[in-house]
């Protein structure tokens, strides 16, 4: 801790922080003091900001939910699409492009696409701004929305485009498994339309693994938005734990990571119900 408060803090203060979270004492009744400070929320505070570390995470924390947020729901809605129609058109060329696509997509790291979306849309042709939430030029309105969204859209896409080639790949993989199962081809052989088929039929069956999967993947889109968030300066969770790491600012470090952690066991759990609550299979047992 010392070294991570030295050039921001007194001696005085530092031993007055390190007697407030029980560093003085004994360790056992240090980690005790550390589990109750955890249990009621109190991480004490940044050695940078000399903030409460509640106060500067409750800031960081909703453009984090923001950007990821937006990028689960785009790239699982596109990515449930593109799965879907290159399965049901098997060899096709839009199949063989768009699967091609999602293993490059896939093998690519965050940091990386989006290094190469700021080349492309910010040093060519300088379509959106470079990094940051916003331009801080005091606008309001339908004006700010637009402000945020244009500042929004490269670490966005850079999520989007790193996530959505897994689930185009799982969601082609896991239709085309159903539609070998025996219920398909009795429908098929029964007469019943192959968009029926695909409605009825098929894919709700087929979204089952790539549901829970979108849920299990949460944690790693959280790990990614570290990195996208650094690249862009976007004022997140990721950017803050960047810095952290950065500073030594070890109070923050231990509450972010904590979150990361809950939030992580919270989707977990969430995908585990919404399989059982899906899958009458998995409720009987």
């Amino acid at each position: 801790m010392r070294r991570g408060a030295a050039t921001h803090m007194t001696p005085q203060r530092i031993a007055q922080i390190e007697h407030d979270q029980g560093l003085d004492r004994p360790l056992p009744q240090q980690f005790v003091v550390y589990a109750e400070n955890t249990l009621t929320g109190r991480f004490g505070i940044s050695f940078v900001t000399n903030e409460s570390v509640t106060t500067v995470i409750a800031r960081a924390i909703w453009p984090t939910v923001l950007l990821v947020g937006s990028a689960t729901l785009i790239s699982t809605f596109f990515g449930l699409w593109a799965g879907i129609k290159g399965a049901w058109g098997r060899g096709s060329l839009f199949d063989t492009t768009s699967l091609f696509g999602s293993l490059v997509l896939y093998s690519a790291p965050e940091g990386w696409l989006g290094m190469i979306l700021l080349i492309i849309f910010v040093g060519t042709f300088h379509w959106f701004p470079a990094g940051q939430m916003s331009s801080n030029t005091g606008q309001t309105g339908i004006a700010n929305v637009l402000d945020i969204l244009s500042h929004l859209f490269l670490p966005c896409m850079t999520l989007v485009l790193g996530y959505i080639g897994e689930y185009t790949i799982i969601m082609r993989s896991s239709l085309l498994e159903v539609m070998g199962e025996d219920f398909v081809m009795t429908a098929r052989a029964k007469g019943v339309p192959d968009r029926l088929v695909r409605r009825s039929h098929a894919v709700p069956n087929a979204l089952l693994p790539t549901l829970t999967l979108v849920f299990y993947s949460f944690g790693f889109i959280l790990g990614g938005s570290v990195i996208v968030e650094a690249v862009f300066s976007w004022p997140g969770l990721g950017l803050l734990t960047y810095r952290a790491i950065q500073d030594l600012d070890y109070n923050v470090i231990q509450a972010v990571f904590l979150l990361f952690s809950l939030a992580v066991i919270a989707f977990n759990l969430a995908a585990d119900i919404t399989y059982g609550y899906l899958d009458p299979r998995v409720r009987e047992a």
